[in-house]
């Protein structure tokens, strides 16, 4: 009788398995079929044109980096826009971040994401990533209520996994058993886009270094250089990070041994703040070079899901972890305060749009959605604190939710 009993139960968990595995197919299948129907309307109709010539005025330009290189060995650009004022936005995007060859193994695909199996950095400038580079939010040239619609940009895109600071060929083998090389090279294609940056744009009288995610991790690995490098007679210049807060441990040493990065970008790493440990090693060397902003969500679904990842290789959020994921960013905004007062923070609760189990909490980033400019918080948009604070106004929004 018991041993009936027991061959039911695993009869009924094999079927459950195999129904989850089909679910978890079909979604693979659709998310596959997704990305490359969307992706392949914008090769056909929306793709920005390479640049031949002098560009126009407000039109995207795609420019092919010739010694860049994609983390996954395929072509690399950046896109630039010209405008009619002397004002420049550098702007680093986000894509994620690999630590290890199981992160490594695992880049974002739409099957991944539509069967949420873990998926850590885009890899590629497939046709469907231009969606999260320009004519969105803070690079939407189609709407004037965006107070940067007159800026010249230069978006420096991300496919390295790096926080765009790394500098080598990782090895690791593929979920089909096949051996790959994860190029790192993070810091190559952001000295090559600077180059092309300081070329198009040689002397802006305003500079707005900002990035979302991994790239807001980036700005205060980059601005020093960006600074004393490449506009060194730039006297106003504003640095953004917008959701960069993954507390670990293990920092230095990912810097150092996995990304290969230079001595300047892994030595300040002493603590398990990554963006902390960044801006106070900037904000030392340059002391009232630059005014400093930060903005994040309260419960990141994102980051916090990242950092349960990072901590219990659960790569999930959940109550527990947004719990954890807010009172990290409340301390973290407390010592970021304290490395100077020209720091100032944009702090909202807005929550998730993509309401499934796996995605509750709070955006991840939003200076890239039309939240940017739309979505308020105590009066203030987002774009009109950020407008504020480059031309000499800065305050804080929100910082009464931590």
């Amino acid at each position: 009788m018991v041993n009936n009993m027991e061959n039911k139960k695993l009869i009924r968990k094999e079927k459950a398995e195999k129904a989850i595995e089909k679910t978890k197919k079909l979604a693979a299948n659709a998310g596959s079929f997704v990305e490359e129907t969307v992706g392949g309307f914008i090769e056909r109709r929306e793709e920005a044109p390479l640049l031949v010539g002098e560009p126009t005025a407000h039109v995207w330009y795609r420019i092919p980096v010739t010694y860049g290189i994609s983390g996954d060995g395929t072509e690399y650009h950046i896109y630039i826009k010209k405008a009619c004022t002397d004002n420049l936005g550098i702007f680093m995007s986000g894509g994620g971040v690999a630590w290890n060859e199981y992160t490594a193994a695992r880049p974002v695909t739409g099957a991944a994401v539509a069967s949420g199996e873990p998926n850590y950095y885009w890899n590629n400038l497939r046709p469907f990533t231009q969606i999260m580079n320009i004519n969105v939010g803070i690079t939407d040239t189609n709407q004037l209520i965006n107070p940067f619609y007159d800026w010249n940009f230069v978006i420096i895109t991300y496919t390295t996994g790096d926080f765009h600071v790394g500098n080598s060929d990782f090895p690791y083998k593929a979920l089909d058993g096949s051996d790959q090389i994860l190029h790192f090279h993070g810091r190559r294609n952001f000295e090559c886009a600077m180059d092309i940056a300081r070329n198009f744009f040689p002397s802006p009288s305003k500079l707005l270094i900002a990035g979302d995610s991994a790239g807001a991790f980036a700005v205060p690995a980059v601005a020093g250089r960006i600074a004393d490098e490449w506009y060194p007679y730039c006297n106003d210049i504003t640095l953004f990070s917008d959701s960069a807060q993954l507390i670990n441990d293990k920092w230095q040493s990912i810097a150092r041994d996995v990304w290969k990065s230079d001595n300047s970008v892994w030595q300040p790493l002493s603590g398990d703040n990554i963006t902390l440990d960044w801006y106070r090693a900037l904000l030392y060397a340059n002391p009232g070079r630059f005014r400093c902003l930060y903005a994040s969500s309260t419960h990141d679904y994102l980051l916090s899901a990242f950092y349960n990842d990072m901590t219990k290789e659960i790569y999930k959020t959940d109550n527990a972890v947004r719990r954890k994921y807010y009172k990290q960013l409340h301390q973290m905004v407390s010592e970021l305060r304290d490395l100077g007062s020209d720091f100032h923070f944009f702090i909202n609760d807005w929550k998730n749009p993509l309401y499934t189990k796996a995605q509750l909490g709070t955006i991840h980033t939003a200076v890239r959605l039309r939240y940017f400019y739309m979505r308020t918080l105590k009066g203030a948009t987002m774009a009109a604190w950020l407008r504020d604070a480059v031309n000499g106004k800065t305050y804080d929004v929100g910082t009464e939710l931590l």
